[in-house]
């Protein structure tokens, strides 16, 4: 018996990667997942029902329950039409996991309107296409007296929340995501609905290219801190019943290391109390901007 025993989960981009290890971390709990994944490049070039297949018969080869679905879930109607495949074929939807992403980095003054789109679309819209089905459904069950446990759980980043350089689609994609994330689960709590996020840190076809710590060997016994499978025990709880109470938060998960992040704040301010002549400005603002906290570096650190 798991702590996600009889759930159904909806999990995207769900074929490689993080998405692989949350669909197989919530099969172990004893959830029945619908693994979605495209079957893309990493750049969202091409597709292939490859992947996802090879998911659920791993997850099928260990006893569990699971179906492939290969949907777009950028798309409308292919995010609807993955909510309906969960009910359809376990007769319930308990949990979604937005994770499917693309990259196509570039400084910003190299950055063509398609690569911007393209990333936007995947990310962005690609959360909130399969989030508004599920929701619908989720609203309906509770019109109709049906009590919810249900979750949304997003995929923000640390380039989203903190911003890194070359990413400006990719960081604006996930910063968006970060506040949807706030915000539906202020929307979805009379329903029994828990939106969070995670903003993760692992070694995947999308970092394996980068230098330092996500691309060093590790020893053999080492404990591997960029493995992938590292960031699902986070979220399978989140899908858990255990976390009805928690709800509207993005976490930093890498390693064995799990933190929340604070969002944006008000800092040190100042009233005047009546409108400001420019001019006026350059004697406050910048006094303000020296009492308040620099922005947090990529590891979420000040």
């Amino acid at each position: 018996m798991g702590i996600c025993e009889g759930r159904v989960v909806v999990v995207t981009g769900a074929g490689r990667g993080i998405g692989r290890e949350h669909a197989l971390e919530f099969a172990r709990q004893g959830a029945k997942v619908v693994v979605n994944d495209l079957g893309a490049e990493v750049d969202g070039a091409g597709s292939s029902a490859g992947p996802a297949g090879e998911v659920v018969d791993l997850i099928r080869d260990r006893g569990g329950e699971a179906v492939a679905d290969g949907e777009d879930v950028s798309d409308w109607d292919g995010a609807r039409r993955l909510v309906d495949r969960a009910v359809d074929v376990f007769g319930d939807l308990h949990v979604l996991v937005n994770n499917a992403g693309i990259l196509r980095d570039r400084m910003l003054v190299n950055m063509e309107e398609a690569e911007w789109d393209a990333v936007v679309k995947v990310h962005l819209k690609g959360t909130f296409a399969p989030s508004r089905w599920a929701a619908s459904y989720w609203r309906e069950r509770s019109k109709a007296g049906d009590a919810n446990d249900a979750r949304i759980i997003n995929t923000s980043s640390s380039s989203g929340i903190y911003g890194n350089v070359g990413q400006t689609n990719y960081g604006a994609a996930k910063a968006g995501i970060a506040s949807f994330t706030v915000i539906a689960a202020k929307e979805l709590a009379r329903y029994g609905i828990t939106v969070n996020a995670i903003a993760p840190g692992a070694r995947t076809r999308m970092t394996e290219n980068l230098s330092g710590a996500a691309s060093r060997e590790v020893e053999p016994g080492e404990f591997d801190a960029r493995a992938p499978d590292n960031i699902a025990p986070l979220v399978v709880w989140l899908g858990s019943e255990q976390a009805a109470g928690v709800t509207g938060r993005v976490f930093n998960v890498a390693g064995g290391r799990i933190s929340v992040a604070e969002g944006w704040k008000a800092g040190p301010g100042f009233d005047k109390g009546a409108r400001w002549d420019p001019e006026e400005l350059g004697t406050v603002i910048p006094d303000l901007v020296a009492e308040a906290q620099p922005n947090a570096d990529m590891r979420g650190a000040v």
